[in-house]
């Protein structure tokens, strides 16, 4: 994990500047970016219905069949909630959002209580991770608060982890490169 980790610090980068750069559209345009994930939530689910609708007609076997058609209406339905109903969706959006970015958190901890020993930024991941599961509790704790004030909070978690995973991948990658490619774990003493 290490290696791959250390061979890739620019796809932590990338998504370091990815989240960074969602966070400042974010904050410049609150309203447009709810609306936007309201639609393209409802776009997916859309599409993702209709294609597992027609996969539904090849009738492979009698349950592919009816779990294809099962997850076509279902996913059908979703799209036009979504599209109907954007409120509601942009609440259960919210919620989704605060479980992954808990579960995200907590595989951040992990992630970082694993690699202590060889990186010495790993600290970096454990306040990106308590980002995370902060981030996470506070828009369970507050999901009536209206969508739009979710919004900022969901700009200020992505520019603090975006800064974040950028300063740990530039540190990432200028200690492989010091290293020569090789990491090593740091010695205890």
């Amino acid at each position: 994990m290490l290696v791959m980790l250390a061979r890739n610090w620019w796809m932590l980068l990338l998504n370091g500047v990815g989240a960074l750069l969602f966070g400042l559209f974010a904050f410049a345009w609150p309203g447009v970016t709810l609306q936007i994930l309201v639609i393209l939530f409802g776009c997916y689910c859309l599409a993702d219905g209709f294609s597992a609708l027609g996969a539904s007609f090849t009738r492979d076997s009698a349950a592919t069949w009816w779990w294809m058609l099962f997850v076509g209406v279902t996913s059908i339905l979703a799209g036009v909630t979504a599209v109907l109903w954007p409120g509601l969706t942009a609440f259960i959006l919210l919620v989704i959002i605060a479980v992954w970015a808990i579960l995200r958190g907590g595989l951040e901890i992990v992630a970082a209580r694993a690699l202590r020993k060889t990186i010495p930024q790993a600290w970096l991941l454990v306040v990106s991770g308590l980002v995370s599961i902060l981030f996470g509790l506070l828009l369970l704790a507050r999901p009536g608060a209206g969508a739009l004030a979710a919004i900022w909070i969901i700009a200020t978690f992505a520019v603090a982890r975006g800064i974040i995973l950028v300063v740990f991948s530039l540190r990432l990658h200028a200690q492989v490169h010091r290293s020569g490619q090789a990491l090593k774990p740091l010695s205890s003493g």
